[in-house]
């Protein structure tokens, strides 16, 4: 399977958020995934919380990636996100109360994708998550070439 790796340098302003979303939306339609599927919609909000957990928290300029399953468009396949910068502090997942503004984004990547985790990049880490583009009980092949069946997995 063909696969596509973009990337976009991210400020450290929230504004680029904002920027962020506008060119993964570009990006994902380039890539044959529509803007009306339901699965692009997901990608849109945990990219949104990525990077700004990324710009909220580090004060530093952050790296998106995306790694988008190659032609033919339609066949099952992942597709994963990665924000990199350049903290080496370990993301925090938080339990938002009531009517808390902050703390609810790593429990919506959680939530949302199928995998997720993090690893240390360079000086810093990088958080990643990814999402099967299939009917539920489709195996998805991912990019290092695993299958992912429908089963639950724990986030590292």
């Amino acid at each position: 399977m063909q696969v596509l790796q973009v990337q976009l340098e991210v400020g450290p302003d929230p504004a680029e958020v904002g920027r962020a979303r506008r060119w993964a939306r570009s990006r994902l339609a380039g890539s044959g995934i529509a803007a009306d599927e339901p699965v692009a919609e997901t990608l849109i909000l945990l990219i949104s919380e990525l990077v700004t957990n990324a710009v909220v928290h580090t004060g530093c300029p952050a790296v998106l990636r995306m790694l988008l399953p190659g032609v033919p468009a339609d066949e099952p396949g992942t597709v994963r996100v990665e924000v990199a910068d350049r903290s080496a502090r370990p993301p925090r997942p938080r339990h938002a109360e009531g009517d808390d503004t902050n703390g609810r984004g790593l429990e919506l990547v959680d939530g949302l994708a199928d995998r997720w985790g993090w690893r240390h990049e360079g000086t810093g880490k990088s958080i990643w998550c990814e999402v099967d583009r299939c009917e539920a009980g489709t195996p998805a092949v991912t990019f290092d070439g695993t299958t992912h069946e429908d089963v639950a997995y724990e986030a590292v």
